[in-house]
């Protein structure tokens, strides 16, 4: 799957969701089928280890299907700079009785209190559309990450143009309340084409082949994906 290049300008959106009503917004759309998908994928890039980060975690649905599917325990320490959404998140995993395996840390992910090489796997789900200089929390994933550690990213692509924008909120928000879609709409807008994200990869340098197996692809008409395994010597995972 390619993606032409898009002629709409990017529009940041707020980073945080910060509010209570921006939560409950959030929380209320239907999210499962993208999560499964975005799990499976990610189990499907084993080895992933036992010590995994999810940033900007949301409302911990992301782990909380992870744990749900993996046959053996890990431990996911999930991560937002919103104390709604980590209230809600608090809810969930208590719901889904993952107290035990999901922890919640308040922060931002471009600066985390963890020690290099920390984590087996780091995973992201629609943060990157976010911050306006992606860059910052690539740089910091890769920071944390272990030798022959595991990041899968993935993030929506900005459509070529507004016609394919719109349709892509109908086809996929089709249900959800007007505040929804533009939730959407503005996503949509605020994300990257895969030629920016590849860029910006580059300029990390976590796509040089002497430290890293890499690639980044559209996985689905409104997605791009990033697959990376950081060389190294230890077997941590």
């Amino acid at each position: 799957m390619t993606q032409p290049s898009s002629n709409l300008t990017r529009t940041l959106e707020p980073e945080i969701m910060d509010s209570w009503a921006e939560a409950e917004e959030y929380d209320s759309m239907d999210h499962t089928i993208v999560n499964q998908r975005f799990a499976q994928d990610m189990l499907a890039a084993e080895p992933i280890g036992t010590d995994l980060l999810d940033l900007g975690t949301g409302t911990a649905l992301i782990p909380i299907e992870l744990c749900r599917l993996l046959p053996r325990p890990v431990r996911v320490m999930a991560s937002d700079a919103s104390q709604p959404m980590l209230e809600l998140a608090r809810y969930r995993i208590e719901v889904a009785g993952l107290n035990d395996r999901i922890q919640l840390l308040y922060g931002d992910c471009r600066s985390m209190p963890f020690s290099n090489e920390f984590f087996d796997t780091v995973v992201s789900n629609t943060l990157i559309h976010h911050v306006p200089e992606p860059a910052d929390i690539l740089r910091e994933a890769w920071r944390v990450l272990r030798p022959n550690g595991l990041l899968f990213i993935r993030d929506l692509i900005r459509p070529r143009d507004a016609a394919e924008l719109e349709r892509l909120v109908e086809l996929h928000a089709a249900n959800d309340t007007e505040s929804g879609r533009q939730l959407l709409r503005q996503s949509l807008h605020a994300s990257l084409t895969i030629d920016e994200i590849q860029s910006i990869a580059n300029e990390v340098g976590i796509t040089q082949p002497e430290i890293a197996i890499s690639a980044i692809t559209q996985t689905s008409d409104r997605h791009w994906t990033m697959v990376v395994r950081k060389k190294g010597s230890t077997d941590s995972c």
